[in-house]
């Protein structure tokens, strides 16, 4: 298994085999990004989907992800943060 050195956490680590995402997006992330940075996203996508109550059917909440995936990844633009500081006190 190849490693490189992660620009989002700057350690040498597991590199991917295959891209995690299609595209050049797919191609940057095999070339900057380690497994476990990704790993973190995955975690932080499945936190803003359900904060957000999104549909990633719908076009606008995928370009949101996108967004904040490049966001999170090589931190460049802004991302959103979820606000756990409400976890529990919702009431329906």
């Amino acid at each position: 298994m190849s490693e490189i050195t992660c620009s989002r956490c700057g350690q040498t680590k597991a590199a991917f085999d295959r891209p995690p995402f299609p595209g050049a997006l797919g191609q940057r992330i095999v070339e900057n990004i380690c497994q476990d940075c990704w790993a973190q996203w995955l975690r932080q996508q499945t936190m803003l989907i359900n904060h957000y109550g999104l549909n990633v059917m719908d076009p606008q909440a995928r370009s949101f992800l996108k967004g904040n995936m490049e966001a999170f990844l090589f931190k460049s633009g802004q991302q959103e943060d979820v606000d756990t500081t409400k976890k529990g006190t919702i009431q329906w």
